[in-house]
């Protein structure tokens, strides 16, 4: 879990992903000639922040976003969303501007909603701010913030000490609307003739989703993959004996939204671990979990 914990405390909130970005070029450096394949890495600028990593003969591309949530500040102590978080008062952000680091603390007017930080100064406008990592693990569990989607970027490079066929996508801007997938999947779709993704991210505890008993595969959130491709993976999945729960939501996305709406004909299906205290300071994920994800995307990336 030290590499979970050293990804989660990385600040790469959407649009300034460069700096996991780095951290994971580093990483591949350093371990990928102990993995079963080296891949081919591809990464600068005409991919932005996205990295790919192509191995042997592929036929499925998992794709996993690296950036998270988090906070800008405007004007007048004022603060604007990245993506959707949960932003409760008193919640601990960190950031750094021109003057230095920062440590702050959120606050958000009971009658207008409005978010803002109490500092010791004002704080640069257009400094990104994110929340304070304070990691937590027990035998049966590990808490942080941005375990969302962490655990998908840890879940994707572990996939890869042991990868021979397949593709692995870094993605940027998820939280925030998107973007990146759309040129990262017709560059894989033309290059290599993929047109089969997994999306590795992080879903909900839900009151059909529970936490331990297994990775989540989505049939459908507020998109609708193709039923043939979802059952093909549930096929595989019922005949490894991982365990896997089954989810379906009328609300949610993913890097799976900008497949389907992009211009080459892609198969997606969700697959990810179910988290609670979604988007807050106080992710939680069961272990159990984590290592049924694991081993259904070494199942699924050698079967599909």
């Amino acid at each position: 879990m030290q590499l979970l914990r050293t990804l989660c405390e990385i600040q790469a909130p959407s649009g300034h992903e460069a700096p996991l970005t780095e951290f994971l070029l580093n990483y591949i450096h350093q371990h990928a000639p102990g993995w079963r394949v080296q891949p081919q890495v591809l990464a600068g600028d005409d991919l932005q922040d996205c990295i790919m990593l192509v191995f042997g003969q592929p036929r499925t591309a998992v794709f996993a976003h690296i950036d998270s949530i988090g906070y800008t500040v405007r004007y007048g102590r004022q603060l604007v969303r990245i993506g959707g978080p949960a932003a409760e008062p008193g919640a601990r952000l960190v950031g750094r501007d021109g003057q230095g680091s920062i440590e702050c603390t959120l606050t958000v007017d009971e009658e207008t909603g409005a978010l803002g930080y109490e500092f010791t100064r004002d704080i640069e406008r257009g400094t990104e701010l994110t929340y304070q990592c304070d990691f937590r693990e027990t035998e049966e569990s590990v808490q942080s913030c941005y375990l969302d989607n962490r655990l998908g970027v840890w879940t994707a490079l572990r996939l890869c000490e042991t990868l021979e066929h397949g593709i692995v996508a870094f993605s940027c801007w998820e939280e925030h609307g998107g973007g990146s997938v759309k040129y990262l999947a017709k560059r894989i779709y033309e290059q290599y003739q993929v047109r089969q993704a997994l999306v590795c991210d992080i879903t909900w505890v839900t009151e059909g989703v529970h936490a331990g008993q297994g990775c989540v595969i989505s049939l459908r959130d507020s998109l609708i993959p193709r039923r043939s491709y979802v059952e093909r993976i549930r096929r595989i999945a019922a005949a490894s004996g991982v365990p896997y729960q089954l989810e379906v939501e009328g609300s949610g996305g993913s890097d799976g939204k900008e497949l389907q709406h992009g211009a080459q004909p892609w198969d997606w299906c969700f697959v990810g671990a179910p988290e609670d205290h979604v988007h807050t300071p106080d992710e939680l994920v069961h272990k159990a979990d984590i290592d049924s994800m694991l081993r259904l995307y070494q199942v699924l990336m050698q079967e599909l």
